[in-house]
């Protein structure tokens, strides 16, 4: 779900306009198709980038995963379809996009094993506070502006520096705002991690432990 969306009560919400959305428990919703052919897409990329080297496909991929990454956000708001399982499949799909382009770029040597690294292993380390998190009744902190900022940022970046995988003047231009994309966009985002983990110490220091919980039925 998008940072400008805020908790009301059991399934609804309010967005920064000031608009009550409700919280459906459908699956099959607009946004949620969009957000699962945006899953499709990631294998492709992988494919067009690694098997035929079909990079203006593979960019293509990359440009509607940015642009389906905003409109099922916006459908799900405009149409009144915000759901569990669409707050799930967006950031998934995100960081299945984002490790999918670290490891074929890597694999091409467009970026450094470092960097495909240093990516993943962010995400690895919220995933450990998890359970930390789960002892206070909570499954995730929610997504705030920063870590959107850095997914875009990131997002931006490899495009770019897939199409700076080439040669003349518009390839070294995009080479450079690439980089450019990706430094800001791992310090961003190696940032909004570190917030996170700050966000969750603070929530174990407020909250008293909480025994799990079973769902009924």
């Amino acid at each position: 779900m998008n940072a400008s969306v805020q908790a009301l009560g059991q399934g609804e919400y309010v967005n920064q306009q000031g608009d009550a959305l409700v919280e459906t428990s459908r699956v099959l919703t607009i946004p949620n198709v969009i957000s699962i052919v945006r899953l499709f897409g990631v294998p492709l990329f992988l494919w067009l980038v690694l098997g035929p080297e079909a990079d203006g496909w593979a960019l293509g991929v990359l440009l509607l995963s940015g642009i389906s990454d905003y409109l099922d956000g916006y459908l799900a708001r405009r149409l009144h379809q915000t759901s569990k399982i669409g707050e799930i499949l967006d950031p998934v799909a995100d960081r299945l996009y984002i490790l999918a382009v670290v490891f074929g770029l890597a694999w091409r040597d467009i970026i450094p094993w470092w960097l495909a690294v240093l990516l993943p292993a962010r995400d690895l380390f919220l995933w450990g506070l998890v359970p930390f998190l789960r002892t206070r009744g909570y499954s995730a902190l929610p997504v705030h502006f920063l870590g959107k900022a850095a997914t875009a940022n990131l997002l931006y970046a490899f495009p770019l520096l897939l199409l700076g995988d080439g040669e003349g003047a518009l390839a070294t231009l995009a080479d450079v705002f690439g980089w450019a994309f990706a430094i800001w966009g791992t310090g961003l985002y190696w940032w909004a991690g570190l917030l996170y983990a700050w966000q969750v110490r603070k929530l174990l220091a407020d909250h008293d432990r909480r025994a799990p919980t079973l769902d009924a039925g």
